[in-house]
């Protein structure tokens, strides 16, 4: 759509919005007439190279038909995966949609040697001879949508930044544009070690099921391959490495259609406001209240039928149906009520609404300054000084070893007793914020190298504690992420801290608290020196602006429940018993006497397939000492076994990841038994300097 069609519409819908705020937008929904079929293919690439694709058919039609395409495109084995495909597609195929689940170069059943790294340009070459096939089938109508959670949304993101002929729209799901900041390997500027760069490292290792063919070709290919997490740490700092999938900065190149769909609980929600704000093809968003998943399989409830949205989106761009989509606001965003810490929480309280896009034009910031008591109030206060000692240990209720500030943390108490913390008053009236808040401190440090955090919590009159924004800085990138300076010890600086996007309803008669402090261990790496932090307050310096949201009538999203879909028959999913949960912490050792900490986090589970059985698990422990931060240690083990008839797989993996004051100790080693005999081993270790972390 042309912008000033799209700059039109949304003038008459803002004129309908002053007729009727609490009008019900009219949808063109498509029945289901389809059944499936699942065909698999080859997709062959330019060099000769093919890609493995599991293609969901349309069944039941008129010969000759044609459809419009889906696309998703992962490493993440679609073989093995047909047991969430197959019912996650069923939605669209029964509404006449050809799904493709393809395997991304060197992984699953696809050919060729293993992608170097995550969404390199190998993997989105490969990605525009994919789109341009599946254009080109006789059971295709020539246009194609592209779709997919977390990595599938990467993808769908950095395809459209490249705009081939064929792709019409897509859909990202708990996805980010801004992979240095946002990604999995450094999370606001600081080095993170994740549980999914250890186990995917394993599972690229492996080859195709239900084969799992074991020859020189796949050990050259696959297991012999460095393993990706090696190459991220060497990348510290922002520049072209991130850059080259990164569409942060370069809004312009997408002209695409694009639907974003995110949650309150998951760690990628900050590119919504960016996306909507910034992209100027034609954008819709939505956040509710789950974590990194589908918004029909939600942790935590309410869950909303996404896939009716995105059939009526796809038929608006891929069928060129009006569907009434782009009649409505451009945002729907769920905000949340007060709700007790986590880490469980079963249903997150709140309502939905819509909003006409962002930014939203009546928020108003309001400041609130931190004060020599330890209050929050409007008013500047007089000059002052707090100090804090860093204790590299603390941190974890406020995001675990993969919470990337999101998930339902813990209760806050633990962390802000070792912070600096600000209460106010008891709110006289419910308040609601929607945004990033922003924090500016006036810091400093008696060490080169300092990290600060700053948390903004709900106070219940109980005193409980329940987080609701965060973020850290990286006190070496106050001038840039690109080109970072040691701090000169004593010298205060000012730094902006912009919160993770987040919307909460402040209960009357609770509190607001802003607690600052200097490590969010085992989420993030410990900085390596000792030392005492300052914290200036006065007139201009340390505060937080709340983006307040006055109320106003405004139209209410009317989303469908989740439908039931089909199941995958002879897949089954094995509870293995022994589990924490992804990224849970099972446990922490605390010795008082000699400062010594160790959180310990444990995962398995399985899965039966038609031709065998998959089980795996992983253990991570971290370790550090509050009087030695330089000495973080984190050991991974991870195994995945594969049980056919006559056959024992057994792939294993162990990371130790170690620091000192000058480097990152990388030690890595890979091995594959098959009936009890070791097949092949393989070791990496490298001395990584620390680059400003």
């Amino acid at each position: 759509m042309p912008r000033r069609n799209h700059l039109l519409a949304a003038a008459l819908l803002a004129l309908d919005l002053l007729a009727t705020a609490s009008s019900v937008f009219a949808a063109t929904d498509r029945p289901a007439t389809y059944s499936i079929r699942m065909d698999e293919v080859r997709i062959p690439l330019p060099d000769g190279v093919r890609l493995a694709a599991d293609l969901y058919m349309p069944a039941g039609g008129a010969d000759g038909e044609r459809h419009p395409v889906l696309l998703e495109y992962l490493p993440y084995r679609k073989t093995e995966a047909r047991s969430r495909n197959y019912p996650l597609y069923s939605y669209f195929v029964e509404r006449g949609y050809v799904v493709a689940a393809v395997d991304i170069r060197g992984t699953g059943n696809s050919e060729g040697r293993l992608i170097p790294y995550e969404y390199s340009d190998i993997e989105q070459q490969d990605g525009e001879a994919v789109i341009d096939w599946l254009s080109k089938q006789s059971w295709s109508n020539g246009n194609v949508g592209m779709f997919g959670i977390s990595w599938g949304g990467f993808n769908s993101i950095q395809m459209a930044l490249r705009n081939p002929p064929a792709l019409k729209a897509i859909i990202a799901v708990d996805a980010t544009e801004d992979l240095y900041q946002e990604d999995v390997h450094f999370i606001d500027g600081i080095i993170h070690v994740d549980s999914w760069e250890m186990s995917q490292d394993l599972d690229n290792a492996r080859p195709g099921a239900p084969d799992y063919r074991v020859d020189e070709a796949y050990f050259r290919d696959r297991f012999d391959t460095p393993p990706w997490m090696l190459t991220y740490k060497r990348q510290q700092r922002d520049g072209p490495f991130w850059d080259r999938a990164s569409a942060k900065g370069r809004y312009d190149r997408i002209r695409i259609p694009s639907f974003f769909i995110g949650g309150w609980y998951d760690g990628y929600r900050d590119s919504i406001p960016r996306m909507l704000e910034n992209v100027q093809a034609p954008v819709k968003a939505i956040v509710g209240p789950w974590s990194h998943a589908w918004p029909h399989e939600p942790y935590p409830e309410p869950g909303m039928e996404w896939r009716r949205e995105a059939v009526r989106w796809f038929d608006q761009w891929l069928l060129g149906v009006d569907t009434g989509i782009l009649k409505e606001p451009r945002f729907a965003v769920y905000v949340r009520q007060w709700h007790p810490p986590g880490p469980y929480l079963e249903k997150a309280p709140g309502q939905w609404r819509y909003e006409d896009g962002w930014p939203i034009a009546r928020i108003r910031e309001q400041p609130l300054y931190l004060q020599p008591d330890h209050t929050l109030r409007e008013a500047a206060p007089p000059a002052a000084t707090h100090l804090l000692r860093y204790l590299p240990s603390i941190g974890y209720e406020a995001g675990g070893p993969v919470m990337w500030w999101g998930d339902v943390a813990h209760d806050q108490r633990g962390s802000d007793a070792y912070s600096l913390v600000y209460d106010s008053e008891p709110l006289t009236a419910d308040t609601e914020i929607l945004g990033l808040p922003r924090a500016v401190i006036s810091v400093s440090a008696d060490a080169p190298r300092a990290n600060w955090f700053v948390r903004l919590s709900d106070v219940a009159p109980d005193g409980t504690v329940t987080q609701v924004a965060g973020a850290g800085f990286n006190g070496t990138h106050r001038e840039s992420a690109r080109a970072p300076v040691a701090i000169v010890p004593n010298e205060p600086f000012e730094l902006t801290v912009d919160l993770h996007f987040t919307s909460w309803t402040f209960a009357k008669g609770h509190r607001l608290r802003v607690a600052v402090n200097n490590s969010q261990w085992p989420m993030l790496w410990p900085t390596p020196y000792p030392f005492t932090s300052a914290l200036q307050l006065g007139a201009g310096k340390s505060r937080i602006s709340l983006p307040v949201v006055p109320y106003a009538e405004r139209p209410v999203p009317q989303f469908e429940p989740p439908v039931k879909s089909p199941t995958m028959p002879g897949f089954a999913t094995l509870d293995a018993g022994t589990s924490s949960g992804y990224g849970e912490i099972s446990s922490v050792d605390r010795n008082p006497q000699t400062g010594a900490v160790r959180i310990t986090a444990t995962n398995s589970g399985g899965q039966r397939y038609p031709w065998g059985v998959e089980r795996y698990h992983e253990t991570i422990e971290h370790r550090v000492t509050d009087g030695a931060p330089d000495k973080a240690t984190l050991v991974g083990t991870h195994r995945m076994e594969v049980s056919l008839p006559g056959r024992e797989l057994v792939w294993e993996a162990e990371l130790t990841f170690t620091s000192d004051r000058e480097s990152f100790h990388y030690d890595y080693r890979r091995r594959l038994t098959e009936n009890g005999k070791l097949l092949r081993e393989k070791s990496w270790h490298d001395d990584i300097p620390r680059d400003f972390q």
